[in-house]
């Protein structure tokens, strides 16, 4: 056998480089896919909306997020979401831009906190409140046997409010019901913040299809 300062060649420590990818790699490799799977299943959810008809009367005044998280997110740039959110125009839904990881903040860091709770939570979304559409929600969740949770923004104690990135914590917190996460939850205006609803699940499709059986009760 051939051989170099006294090392067989196809012995030495190379030996088998390139011939099977390393754990490294394939580590690598596993989280690309994950991230591509969680890209896709966004694109899916987005389509869904695009098909849906007129959902204006369900439009937050800050638009909609969707967001769905990588499974080990710790961070918002591990959560992806849709670039400039999604609104209507003359009634249709239209994104702003294309999912990309770290595109969402605040509904990022929701499910992050969520999901200290919960880790089977990986995606959300939220929609508009109302009296009129709480009352809808609350005979969805009836009929189906899902659990509604509620967060008084009035209650907030100043220490919380005060200190930018606290309120989330606390929000999830009071969001609980019995100690569990909810399916949908929403959260009463408070100073300077819009009234919203924000629906769960483990992906952005099963939460896309959530609302629109939602708006199918509000909107009939």
């Amino acid at each position: 056998m051939l051989t170099r300062m006294g090392t067989e060649i196809g012995t030495g420590a190379g030996a088998g480089a390139g011939k099977e990818p390393g754990k490294g790699q394939e580590a690598r490799k596993g989280h690309l896919e994950e991230r591509d799977r969680v890209l896709g299943n966004l694109v899916r959810a987005v389509e869904l909306l695009e098909g849906a008809r007129d959902l204006t009367r369900l439009m937050p005044e800050v638009r909609i997020n969707l967001v769905y998280a990588l499974p080990d997110a710790k961070t918002p740039d591990e959560v992806a979401g849709i670039a400039g959110r999604i609104t209507a125009v003359r009634g249709r839904i239209i994104p702003g831009g294309y999912p990309a990881f770290g595109a969402s903040d605040h509904m990022a860091r929701a499910i992050i906190e969520l999901r200290r709770y919960d880790t089977r939570v990986r995606a959300g979304m939220n929609f508009k409140y109302d009296s009129k559409i709480l009352k809808g929600v609350e005979r969805y969740c009836s009929e189906h046997g899902l659990t509604l949770g509620r967060i008084d923004r009035t209650s907030e104690p100043e220490e919380v409010r005060a200190i930018d990135g606290r309120s989330m914590g606390w929000k999830i917190a009071k969001a609980l019901v019995d100690g569990k996460v909810p399916e949908i939850f929403y959260e009463s205006e408070g100073w300077g913040k819009e009234p919203l609803f924000v629906v769960i699940g483990g992906d952005a499709v099963e939460v896309v299809e959530r609302f629109l059986d939602i708006a199918e009760v509000i909107c009939p």
